[in-house]
């Protein structure tokens, strides 16, 4: 089970990521921003609980 932190900030991620959906044009380019923004996800959690303790 994911832990409260990592659940809060992915669930904040796909809301934002939801939120320029549309703005970004057909069903490829929305696939890449959305890899795109995961990895970014992903490599910013960690940096997040070092500042969370």
């Amino acid at each position: 089970m994911m832990d409260l932190v990592a659940l809060v900030f992915y669930g904040c991620v796909c809301g934002l990521l939801s939120l320029a959906g549309p703005k970004l044009g057909r069903a490829p380019i929305r696939f890449g921003a959305g890899v795109l923004v995961g990895i970014f996800a992903v490599t910013v959690l960690p940096m997040i609980r070092a500042l969370l303790g």
